[in-house]
């Protein structure tokens, strides 16, 4: 196994009790482990509500956010120690998509540019025509004719269209790693399945790990190889998705799942309990920060700081329902993913 990127033990805080602060901090992520390994290409969901620090886990992934404690490794060294080289070869392997495709462009400029300026900056192509092929091949991995695409401006192309461009773009770059950070929310229902079958065919035939950041469990069911779900900066639960969607073990993740509506009408929806004071931002939270809103809330859970429990070998759940199964002793949560791929699941064209 080589590992391509790691977090050790990282916490990142917002926030400031200096001379300009509120005096409120805020923990974005607390405490996570987790690798990606480059010799074991797999998709893994981060999910989780807005707030949950998906995406901020996500910038740390991609060395926007540098942590407030722990390391990120990069092929083994310090992130904040790497060379003006490494930086600029980490640059290109990690790649983002992000949620908004029509943010990413400049509208007086043709969609061509966001194509053209990966292979000039990193010097991908020594000629035009080689240029134009690797343009052509991109665009067609991705399910779009160059003809029908190039030499528009982005208003004169669909949601799905720029969505698919962005794909290309950072198919040119050969990357190790690709974080997709919510890339079908802003696109029509009928083209979620297309994006994300093209984001499953860079992993399946090119053999490049994605981060799938999302609040569908739904769509990351169907992707998916591994899941985290993540809860006030905390990954409340993680392991496979056959492990973990079928029998969620943390009372989180179970009403996340009565959440998805059901297609039998006679079927009500899962309810959930009042929130509490669970928006302060307080560091200084001494149990779970789960606890006014569960509904299997104990004495303890305001008092105790669960640790990782090991349900079985692809399945762990941050709950004190779950202590007698004892602690992890390995910190990486990803420990507990898939590392052989099975069964591919089909994902319905008629995916909402």
């Amino acid at each position: 196994m080589s590992t391509f990127l790691e977090l050790d033990h990282v916490t990142k805080t917002f926030g400031s009790e200096g001379m300009f602060g509120n005096g409120q901090v805020t923990v974005a992520v607390d405490d996570v482990s987790l690798s990606i390994d480059e010799d074991e290409p797999s998709i893994t969901t981060v999910a989780g509500e807005s707030g949950s620090g998906k995406t901020t886990l996500a910038r740390l992934l991609l060395g926007s956010h540098v942590p407030s404690d722990g390391r990120m490794l990069y092929r083994g060294k310090d992130f904040t120690k790497l060379t003006r080289r490494e930086r600029r070869n980490f640059r290109r392997e990690i790649q983002p998509i992000f949620q908004d495709p029509f943010e990413s462009y400049n509208p007086f400029y043709k969609v061509d540019h966001v194509l053209d300026a990966p292979i000039k900056n990193f010097k991908l192509a020594s000629s035009a025509r080689e240029k134009k092929t690797m343009i052509e091949d991109a665009l067609e991995m991705v399910g779009l004719l160059p003809e029908e695409t190039l030499g528009r401006f982005p208003h004169q192309l669909s949601g799905g269209q720029r969505q698919r461009i962005m794909v290309a773009r950072a198919l040119l770059l050969k990357p190790r790693v690709i974080l997709a950070d919510e890339p079908v929310s802003m696109v029509d229902a009928s083209l979620r399945a297309t994006i994300l079958d093209s984001i499953r065919r860079l992993n399946r035939d090119l053999g490049i790990s994605v981060v799938y950041i999302t609040h569908d469990l739904t769509t990351a069911y169907q992707i998916s190889d591994n899941i985290m779900v993540m809860y006030r900066g905390t990954v409340v639960e993680a392991g496979t998705v056959d492990a973990v969607i079928p029998s969620p073990q943390h009372p989180y993740t179970q009403l996340l799942i009565e959440s998805i509506p059901q297609p039998d009408p006679k079927n009500r929806w899962g309810s959930e309990p009042p929130q509490q004071n669970w928006d302060t931002g307080d560091t200084q939270i001494a149990g779970c920060r789960f606890a006014d809103r569960c509904p299997a809330v104990m004495d303890q859970c305001h008092t105790t700081k669960p640790a990782q429990y090991l349900m079985n070998e692809h399945q762990l759940a941050t709950c004190l329902l779950h202590v007698e199964k004892g602690e992890m002793t390995n910190p990486d949560i990803t420990s507990t993913f898939q590392t052989e791929k099975e069964t591919i699941k089909a994902i319905p064209a008629d995916m909402s």
